[in-house]
Formats: C-alpha cells, structure tokens, sequence
C-alpha cells in the first residue's frame, strides 16, 4: 500500500499520529502499532524514519482494525514501511481537491454535534470517519491560548459556513525542536501565508475517546491536524 502523507500530527508523551491517502483507493489510512501504542518521534524523517509530510510512503501490507470513528486504522510494521518519494506539489494538492469536502458534517457525519462553546466531537464511537480534509468558507487563522495548565496551546479559528469552531491544533510543523513548545515565528509566518494563499486546505481529524476532567464524559474531540496552502502544500517554516 502506498500512502501519500497529509496528516502528520504531535501527541503528548513524545510520541507521533500519521496518517495518508492510498493512492488506489483515494481513502484515508492511519498507521497504527499492533500493541495500540502512539507511534514514537523517530518514525519521522529528520530522525531517519520513513514519514514526512507530502512524501509517498510504502506502508507494506498494513491490517485493518476499524473501530467507529477511527475506521480508517490499519496495523503496519515500521520496519517494513519504506519512504518513496517525496510527491510534487501538484500531486498532493490535486489529492487534496479530489478528496476535500466543503463541510465538516459532510467528513464526520450527523453525529458530529457541538460539546462546548466553540467546540465540536462526536459521542464515543459515533462517527462516520475520524480523518479528512475540509476546505475552509474563509481563511482560518492560528492563535495561542492558555490550556488548562496555563501553558500556551495552539489553536484554529475555523468556519466550514455552517459550523464556526476554534479547534486544538496537533500540527508538528507548528512546534519547536521539542515537539512540545508553539514556535510563535511559525504561526506568524503560517498565518501571513494562509492571509496570502489562494486557497486553503485544512487536515482534521476526530481524538481517540478522551475526558477533559475525571467527572466530565468521553468524547472525540474535533482538531485540526495539518495546514496545506496553495503555493506550498507541504510547505516547511524552519
């Protein structure tokens, strides 16, 4: 299976998320690690792994584990998932446009429903799909806002025209060497460009069940993943 990467995301823990489109089907893919742990740093590029934003990858003869949302899981060995090359712009952006869709309702389906103000999930287990590619109603903007912990967080004023949302942004070109740290240079940058761009693509994506107190209920919390931009889908700020 060969898969063209656009989603490539920071997790807590020091770990990694990717996920592509299968040049065959046209159908997102997640690789995902038999054991259900988060994919480790070292699996990206600079660290001599197979996975960079806009390269094609080799993914071997993954497995598919589709649990709702997260249908789009599949099991692969690292060790066997060998980087191609990397795709030229034109390709990933016309994979963009043939798969992007114009609502966020239209990738998630009717259970995506708001949780808090500004906020969107799904029920436990509820959802049509977990990854896809909205193209915004108009020019998204990034800002920082302070989490629970009071720690800067990265985060997405987004509207699709019917759902305006401010979303968790996971994105690991938007972060400093410790995959931890907002780099404020780059969401500058990315924020001149996205003002800039003639069009804008927005990988999202749906969390794995999670509760944002020990007395609050589980959701999937909507996110935004990865930014792509017209003059450079796989663009790269440092």
């Amino acid at each position: 299976m060969r898969l063209l990467i656009n989603h490539l995301t920071r997790m807590h823990g020091g770990h990694i998320c990717t996920a592509g489109v299968d040049l065959e089907t046209l159908r997102h893919v997640r690789p995902v690690l038999n054991n259900a742990l988060p994919l480790p740093f070292d699996l990206l590029a600079r660290y001599g792994g197979p996975f960079e934003m806009g390269w094609i990858v080799d993914l071997g003869l993954p497995r598919p584990t589709p649990v709702a949302p997260h249908v789009e899981d599949q099991v692969f060995v690292p060790a066997r998932a060998k980087p191609d090359r990397r795709a030229a712009a034109h390709e990933l952006w016309r994979v963009l446009k043939e798969i992007h869709r114009p609502r966020l309702r239209d990738i998630f389906g009717p259970s995506l429903h708001e949780i808090g103000r500004s906020l969107w999930g799904t029920d436990v287990g509820q959802g049509a799909a977990s990854l896809g590619v909205l193209r915004p109603a108009a020019p998204p903007k990034l800002h920082l806002a302070p989490g629970r912990d009071g720690k800067p967080r990265i985060r997405l004023r987004l509207s699709d025209g019917e759902i305006e949302t401010d979303l968790g942004v996971t994105d690991v070109r938007l972060f400093g060497d410790d995959h931890a740290t907002p780099d404020a240079r780059r969401i500058r940058a990315a924020n001149q460009w996205m003002a800039d761009s003639r069009e804008v693509y927005v990988s999202v994506g749906l969390t794995r069940k999670y509760r944002v107190a020990a007395d609050a209920p589980y959701y999937h919390w909507l996110q935004a993943n990865n930014l792509h931009l017209s003059a450079e889908p796989a663009w790269a700020l440092g």
